[in-house]
């Protein structure tokens, strides 16, 4: 039976995948959180296109890193953390990356940390024990 470990690449490839996904998923956020995607039913439509819209990031971390397909899960559970990591460090330290006001960092803080549990959660659905 086949370890479904990571190795050095595997977890340095999908760790430097979590820091680019969350720059790009901030980068975005701010952009769309003035115009009220995180107000009313946008919000809703928001978290709502964060579930198709993370889905390619699990196939693109799958070939960036490397990752069989048993693997897929815990390679972007690795790319998953290292962007958690990020946004807790830029909510505590560079707020200003979300926005200006307190209610666009903490709405672009919780799609990111909601994007988190979708990825995740589409990784495992998506991951395939080998036989």
């Amino acid at each position: 039976m086949r370890s479904i470990s990571l190795s050095t690449h595997q977890i340095f490839r999908a760790t430097i995948m979590g820091v680019i996904l969350w720059f790009f998923a901030a980068l975005l956020l701010r952009y769309f959180g003035p115009m009220g995607a995180f107000e009313g039913i946008a919000r809703m439509v928001t978290y709502a296109l964060i579930i198709p819209g993370t889905l390619p990031f699990v196939f693109l971390v799958k070939r960036i890193a490397g990752l069989a397909s048993d693997q897929i899960a815990i390679g972007y559970s690795v790319a998953t953390a290292a962007a958690m990591l990020c946004d807790g460090i830029a909510l505590a330290w560079l707020p200003g990356l979300y926005g200006g006001s307190s209610e666009l960092v903490a709405g672009s803080g919780a799609a990111i940390l909601w994007g988190a549990g979708i990825g995740i959660v589409l990784a495992c659905l998506v991951n395939k024990q080998q036989q």
